[in-house]
């Protein structure tokens, strides 16, 4: 059965040859299987995808997962962002083969290969041309808090300073210096000994509002409350070395920043001579509507974190910084697997294809009739409070049958 909703989640090349079931099928089975037994048994008490996702994965293609029992699935959740094309894209997996088949090893430090030489150029032009005009692009390491801890070092030796900002509902990464910067407290409720002297302020966060205005206003009473900190001498907040934020909150909600706020944050961090970091780890590389989430606030940050899709769905995180706060020196930050040529290929493969076949402004377009799809559903039931997102990052609120929040 092909419907508009295979159409919208189809890309050109890469159609899916797993088909969802017909309606009115028998329910799926989700008993536990061998697999996931077997995993039960081994693996540590902290696994968490499994307790709700009770499958095993068997072969996937594009938005399709089946498991092992045949079963077949729309997916989502895109490997939480890092798979910007879907699953098992022809061309990207034949980029990787070709590199395999090269000679060319599977990690080379920091070392020169021309797999890195085209993964920067790729990235370089893939950035909004007045932050590409001056940057500089340092790689991390395999996960995204690898480049969160690298822009928090970077912020504190440029500045001199060590106190830094997030935003209440933030996520940067689960490492001990990023979980400092996050809003979730049940995640940080055991966790003693966090990087200190940080500060939370609120986000944008319309439907729960901590000022209780919601909307423009509300937003604009939030930046109020940054810069009265700021000017503050009684505040109890020294000057920081930069405000971290997403563009658009993942797992704080699918929250977007409106574009006229994240200006303001812009004027309000250079006016003060504070350093602005956007974490793009999940929001960024063409799910947005844009290349990035920040590009319709027609500004750019001091600092940029990438990792997810941009390596094509391979390990790697870079930062891209404005090469005036370029500070380090040789060998200062360093990691064994900042040179993973496998994801510097299929990175600079889906950077390609993003921009050739103007995928950005396809997710635009099917985010729209998608939102449009969910909001009817929103208004036929009282346990949604919220349709929101930009382009395909889009998420529902769900609250509690008689529409109260919990």
């Amino acid at each position: 059965m092909t419907t508009m909703i295979d159409n919208l989640f189809e890309l050109p090349v890469a159609q899916a040859s797993l088909t969802l079931p017909e309606t009115g099928a028998e329910l799926y089975d989700l008993t536990p299987d061998e697999l996931l037994l077997s995993q039960e048994h081994y693996e540590s008490e902290v696994r968490s995808y499994p307790r709700r996702l009770p499958l095993a994965i068997q072969r996937a293609m594009g938005a399709r997962v089946q498991d092992s029992r045949g079963q077949t699935y729309l997916d989502c959740l895109a490997g939480a962002g890092t798979l910007a094309l879907g699953y098992n894209h022809p061309e990207i997996n034949q980029a990787l083969i070709s590199q395999l088949n090269s000679g060319l090893p599977y990690q080379t430090l920091d070392i020169t290969t021309p797999a890195k030489d085209t993964f920067i150029k790729s990235l370089m032009g893939f950035l909004p041309a007045e932050f590409a005009e001056n940057a500089r692009i340092q790689f991390c390491g395999p996960s995204g808090a690898d480049a969160v801890e690298a822009a928090i070092k970077l912020a504190k030796q440029t500045t001199g300073r060590n106190t830094m900002v997030a935003f209440h509902g933030a996520y940067h990464g689960m490492t001990n210096g990023t979980m400092a910067l996050m809003g979730n407290l049940g995640t940080k409720e055991r966790r003693e000994g966090l990087m200190a002297d940080v500060h939370f302020l609120p986000f944008p966060y319309s439907l729960r509002c901590p000022f209780g205005l919601h909307g423009e206003q509300g937003a604009r009473q939030g930046l109020r409350y940054i810069e009265r900190m700021l000017c503050d001498d009684e505040s109890g907040v020294k000057k920081p070395a930069a405000i971290i934020v997403e563009p658009v909150q993942g797992e704080g909600g699918v929250i977007p920043a409106p574009a006229f706020w994240l200006r303001e944050l812009r004027r309000i961090t250079q006016e003060h001579g504070i350093l602005l970091i956007f974490d793009e780890i999940q929001c960024g590389i063409g799910k947005t509507g844009a290349n990035f989430a920040f590009e319709d606030s027609g500004i750019t940050p001091d600092i940029l974190c990438l990792s997810k899709a941009v390596g094509g769905g391979l390990p790697m995180s870079v930062l891209v910084f404005d090469k005036s706060i370029d500070t380090w020196k040789p060998g200062e930050h360093t990691g064994t697997f900042r040179g993973n040529q496998l994801a510097m290929v299929s990175g600079a493969k889906a950077l390609e294809i993003i921009e050739r076949d103007q995928l950005a402004a396809h997710a635009k377009e099917a985010g729209a009739y998608l939102r449009r799809g969910l909001q009817v559903i929103a208004d036929e039931t009282s346990c949604i409070a919220e349709v929101r997102g930009k382009g395909l990052m889009l998420g529902l609120e769900i609250v509690k049958a008689d529409g109260s929040k919990n």
